[in-house]
């Protein structure tokens, strides 16, 4: 198995988790770690407005790695398959391919597990294949997973599916899908969603907030953000 340290809350009582669009989170504890930002305009829809401690890029394309957008004086990014541990939080990077050809068609690109104030999240970039034993193990277990859902540049809501059935996390929060105003033909969420009894579909608005006791304790949650 795959080995991984915790470390636990250091007197925080919760954490926020706010949508930037597209496949850009703001995780925001003792620091802020931001996910693959965007600039907005090139994609037609807001730019993130946040400054992040730490950044993380999962590969070098428009809509994923505009670190510049979000970065203060003393940010630090990660763009690359690495463990290190930067401002408290504990990052691992896996590599993996942004196709099913292992990288030959859109290249290589890096899920991002990071652990901050002792919550587990793994974010999934532009995935482009079923994830191996190896990677599963590496990832799980894990209380969050950020999934992209609207295939054309990742995987689909079928093989989407297939992860969050194989990873179990606490909670799945689907991205990279069709929005208004966004200039990809990606498909919308509701084709991952319909896939999952409803009673565990959860509508949050554009961001939430919680403690790591209100996570579910079985069963995964799926968590749907709006611009």
């Amino acid at each position: 198995m795959h080995s991984w340290i915790t470390f636990l809350p250091t007197g925080l009582d919760r954490l926020r988790i706010r949508w930037h669009g597209h496949s850009c989170f703001e995780i925001d504890g003792s620091v802020r770690v931001v996910t693959d930002p965007h600039d907005g305009k090139s994609l037609g829809i807001p730019p993130p407005k946040v400054k992040a401690d730490v950044v993380l890029i999962s590969h070098d394309h428009f809509d994923h790695n505009c670190a510049r957008i979000v970065q203060g004086p003393d940010s630090t990014v990660v763009s690359k398959s690495v463990m290190t541990v930067e401002r408290g939080v504990r990052i691992e990077g896996i590599e993996a391919a942004h196709d099913t050809d292992g990288g030959a068609k859109r290249g290589k690109m890096t899920l991002f597990k990071f652990e901050l104030d002792g919550i587990k999240f793994c974010h999934l970039g532009d995935l482009g294949h079923k994830l191996d034993e190896e990677s599963v193990d590496k990832i799980a277990p894990i209380d969050f997973l950020f999934i992209p859902v609207g295939d054309t540049f990742t995987i689909g809501p079928e093989v989407a599916k297939e992860i969050v059935n194989i990873v179990r996390p606490k909670v799945a929060i689907p991205m990279h899908y069709r929005v208004p105003g966004l200039g990809l033909a990606l498909q919308p969420v509701q084709n991952f969603l319909k896939r999952f009894d409803q009673a565990n579909v959860i509508k949050v608005g554009n961001e939430v907030d919680f403690a790591p006791d209100e996570l579910p304790q079985s069963g995964t949650e799926i968590w749907v953000f709006s611009a």
